[in-house]
């Protein structure tokens, strides 16, 4: 059975940082690339940032770009989001997914998905 599990969010002050975690089975993690997408209320889906299967190549969308990174160990099947400065537009439901995507920014391009974890960036 498939499973992508995420956590590490949680409610943080503006310039905060958190780090989110995404804990997979079922599925050869260590050859799928692995996406991260946030969704804000009333606003669609959107990508955040991906990683591919040998870690050697990261992508960032550009409203994050020098804030977030994003990692994986492939000896535990994790992959981590660390997001650092973080604003109150970053306040979202953050997902992780698994694919081999042709374009990393189509949330339709990935096949697995976790159940999300909220972030809240408030003072």
């Amino acid at each position: 059975q498939v499973q992508l599990v995420e956590s590490g969010g949680g409610l943080v002050q503006p310039g905060g940082s958190l780090r989110l975690s995404c804990a997979a089975s079922g599925f050869a993690f260590s050859r799928s690339n692995i996406g991260w997408f946030r969704q804000a209320p009333g606003k669609e889906r959107e990508w955040v940032a991906t990683i591919y299967a040998s870690g050697g190549s990261t992508y960032f969308a550009e409203p994050v770009k020098g804030r977030f990174t994003i990692s994986r160990d492939n000896a535990k099947n994790t992959a981590y989001l660390q997001m650092n400065s973080l604003k109150p537009e970053d306040t979202a439901v953050y997902y992780c997914a698994a694919g081999w995507p042709t374009i990393v920014t189509l949330k339709d391009e990935y096949d697995y998905w976790g159940q999300g974890t909220q972030v809240t960036v408030s003072s």
